[in-house]
Parts: C-alpha cells; structure tokens; sequence
C-alpha cells in the first residue's frame, strides 16, 4: 500500500507564494512520475504540474513561470513551490504517484485559497 501525505496549503493574498509537499510512504521501488493536480469549487480536476523520475517537468498553461515542481532530497518527495498566486488559484490540491502505470495514488488534498 503507498500512502501520499501533503502540506503546506493555506490562505494567502493575491501576489504571495506557498509551498505545498507531498510524501510518498510504502512500497515503492521507482516512480515514473509525480504530479500535482488542482481542482476548484464546481470544475473538474485538473494537473497543474508533473515531474517524471527523469526529473522533466511539464506545467500547465495557467501556472508556467510562477510555479515549480521539484524533487525533495528525500526519496519520493516532491515539492510545489506556487508564486504570484491569483485567486483563480483557489482549489484543493492534489498529489498524484504514477508507479510505471501499473498503481497510481492520490493524497486526500490539500486546500489553498488566495484572496484578492
């Protein structure tokens, strides 16, 4: 069984920054990638960010130049570090471990809110 844990959401104004993490525990041997989905009140859930165990990143249109996704130094980490948040920002956040497309987990989420 593999368990994602995040942190790190909040409450923040319009212009701040927020660091989410996810940790991955359980058996686990290699990922092929760990992503970070978004989903807002009434919309469906989208990827915001992924980061394959190559270390290629890919982002999504909304967030490119103000987020980062990244590895922790800690095996099966993975960091969101989010600037120039925008209230359009507003959502529960998502981590997401693909193992090779044989398992795939999600964390229970992680609320993040930007007023404006």
């Amino acid at each position: 069984q593999v368990q994602l844990v995040e942190s790190g959401g909040g409450l923040v104004q319009t212009g701040g920054s927020l660091r989410l993490s996810c940790a991955a525990s359980g058996s686990i041997f290699s990922f092929s990638r760990m992503a970070w989905y978004r989903q807002a009140l009434g919309k469906e859930r989208e990827e915001v960010a992924h980061i394959t165990s190559g270390g290629s990143t890919v982002y999504a249109d909304a967030v490119k130049g103000r987020f980062t996704i990244s590895r922790g130094n800690a095996k099966n980490t993975v960091y969101l570090q989010m600037n120039s948040l925008k209230p359009e920002d507003t959502a529960v956040y998502y981590c997401n471990i693909d193992l090779w497309g044989e398992r795939n987990y999600w964390g229970q989420g992680t609320q993040v809110a930007v007023s404006s």
